[in-house]
């Protein structure tokens, strides 16, 4: 199968999660796009979604799915989104798409997040695929030259302005093995508005599309 039709394959398999009458979280990027899709062609009748961006946001309401603020949702049942990089612990690397602030916020109202993602996004070790960091402008590169203390070298993702106003600064280099730390620690340099290691808010379950299928992996 192709990639376009692994996405489409565990879009499918998300709907599983989906219960009638509910609010679901609904993520970024050209896999969720497929759960989009799904969900609208499905027939199930959810109360609402939560969206992490505008780009979710116009599909779902184009395709008839009711969208709701954050600020109006306490909590939500599951978030459904791709990831960029997932390890074998629920990890992940997030913000191809430069979504990745919103996109955990609504992972953060979520019980449990599920991940959709082909098999060329299980890794062993995050950081092959350079990591979104979301920045002020005026700080970028003052963060540059922290990520270059770290042997990472971070580039200015060019003409991108975020949804929040922000720019993407795309780090390559890095090996994170301590996902959690790692999270912590860049979060807390001025004028980080979010890094895209997702270990705080990680995957309970990933919906992994391979040649021989949907295989489903759990995280305790």
């Amino acid at each position: 199968m192709t990639q376009d039709e692994l996405k489409t394959l565990v879009g499918q398999a998300a709907l599983q999660y989906v219960k009638p009458g509910s609010i679901v979280g609904v993520g970024t990027g050209s896999t969720v796009d497929k759960f989009i899709d799904a969900l609208a062609a499905s027939g199930i009748k959810v109360a609402g979604a939560v969206s992490s961006s505008v780009r979710s946001t116009e599909r779902m309401k184009a395709l008839g799915i009711p969208v709701l603020e954050a600020s109006e949702v306490e909590e939500l049942g599951v978030y459904i989104d791709g990831a960029d990089e997932i390890d074998h612990a629920g990890h992940m690397i997030k913000g191809g798409g430069a979504a990745l602030t919103r996109e955990k916020i609504v992972a953060d109202l979520a019980e449990r997040f599920i991940c959709i993602a082909d098999e060329s996004k299980l890794v062993d070790t995050l950081g092959k695929f350079p990591l979104p960091v979301e920045v002020i402008p005026m700080a970028a590169a003052q963060i540059a030259r922290a990520f270059a203390a770290q042997r990472g070298v971070a580039t200015l993702r060019a003409g991108v302005v975020t949804d929040n106003g922000c720019q993407i600064l795309d780090v390559t280099g890095l090996q994170i093995r301590d996902p959690m730390a790692f999270e912590r620690e860049v979060n807390q340099w001025p004028g980080v508005v979010t890094v895209g290691v997702f270990a705080r808010n990680r995957a309970q379950i990933c919906l992994l599309g391979t040649k021989e299928g949907v295989k489903t992996l759990k995280f305790l």
